[in-house]
């Protein structure tokens, strides 16, 4: 047993699950994680008062939210045999942040457990000092049949559909899901797998990127219009929205400052399931080239499109390897540039205008 655990992989991989799983073993009432008894039932619920999961609603973990973290998870814990931290995307910790913890890692409290998940250990990710620190848990995404297999077993999926939903995840098995039960998701599919037709001068190219992105931020709204509006009524009313009376309007005034925090915090929050649906649909996009190519070089592998398999040999009839291969590097380019904090729509017309030349 140590204090501080890295879990690595790639998405769909279930880093957060084996974290969340391993949480509860540390604070099975039997030491044995049984899943059955109350430590095992609160942690995997989310409700245990000795875990605490960091969930960025924004692009980043601040380094306030992390200083406040270390210091309530030093205390002796409350009821279970641990303070477990589970901190679900280490990847997006602020350097600041990341100071703070690697001091808490550094000299870490007795009776506290990190559990960090990121998407691999190399410096983008994870700093270096802190990796050196931690144990490594390596994970790996599911093969396509394992995921098709959950998704019948599991969610009463139809097994052809399944097949599809799960090749066409690429070993995402939450991505899957959404896939096989919601025609909204499918839709959106569509349509990014259709960008590569309507390629075909520099004003079509502007008119897809226009396209996708606000099919992205219409996606991204509707994801947290729900949340915010439940998170802003929770607060008025905490605040005493209504209030009548002596000293209501000065009550009012004083609440401005929350209710400001608040806005921010929803449109940071929007902004990142913004960034997170626009990736999704640039994995799609770039499932598709890669299909392209294996078909030109004619490799002995599943295709990841089972549904667009005609138009990728089409595609291959018309394009060089050469050229596909730039196109599938314009995409991941595209990926890497939103990563770093360009502009999202600046980003997706480079790219588009870099998949019309090839």
């Amino acid at each position: 047993m140590t204090h501080a655990w890295i879990f690595t992989g790639p998405p769909g991989s279930g880093r957060t699950v084996a974290a969340r799983a391993f949480a509860a073993a540390l604070e099975c009432v039997h030491g044995t994680g049984c899943g059955d008894c109350t430590g095992c039932h609160t942690t995997l619920a989310g409700t245990h008062a000795d875990v605490r999961f960091v969930v960025p609603e924004g692009l980043s973990i601040g380094v306030g939210e992390m200083r406040a973290l270390v210091l309530r998870a030093a205390s002796t814990p409350a009821g279970g045999r641990w303070q477990v931290v589970v901190v679900t995307d280490a990847d997006r910790l602020t350097e600041a942040a990341g100071n703070a913890l690697l001091k808490a890692v550094e000299e870490p409290p007795p009776r506290t457990v990190f559990l960090l998940c990121t998407p691999s250990t190399h410096p983008d990710d994870i700093s270096v000092t802190i990796r050196s620190r931690c144990r490594l848990v390596p994970l790996r995404q599911p093969p396509a049949d394992a995921v098709a297999a959950v998704l019948q077993a599991r969610d009463g999926v139809d097994a052809e559909v399944a097949r599809w939903a799960a090749a066409a995840a690429q070993g995402d098995v939450g991505r899957a899901r959404l896939l096989a039960r919601d025609p909204e998701a499918r839709k959106r599919r569509d349509a990014v797998l259709a960008v590569p037709r309507r390629l075909s001068n520099v004003g079509a190219c502007i008119d897809a990127a226009s396209a996708l992105i606000e099919a992205t931020e219409a996606e991204a709204a509707a994801s947290v219009v729900e949340a915010d509006a439940a998170e802003r009524a929770a607060l008025e009313t905490a605040l005493g929205a209504g209030g009548t009376g002596r000293g209501a309007a000065g009550a009012a005034r004083g609440t401005a400052g929350q209710i400001k925090e608040l806005e921010r915090r929803q449109k940071s929050r929007a902004t990142r399931a913004q960034r997170d649906a626009l990736d999704r649909a640039l994995v799609d996009l770039a499932g598709f080239y890669r299909d392209v190519l294996t078909t030109l070089l004619r490799a002995p592998v599943a295709p990841v499109h089972t549904d667009t398999a005609p138009l990728a040999e089409a595609a291959a009839g018309k394009w060089t390897a050469e050229s596909t291969l730039r196109r599938l590097e314009a995409v991941l380019a595209c990926r890497e540039a939103i990563g770093v904090n360009v502009k999202p729509r600046i980003a997706v017309e480079a790219m588009m205008l870099a998949l019309w030349r090839g």
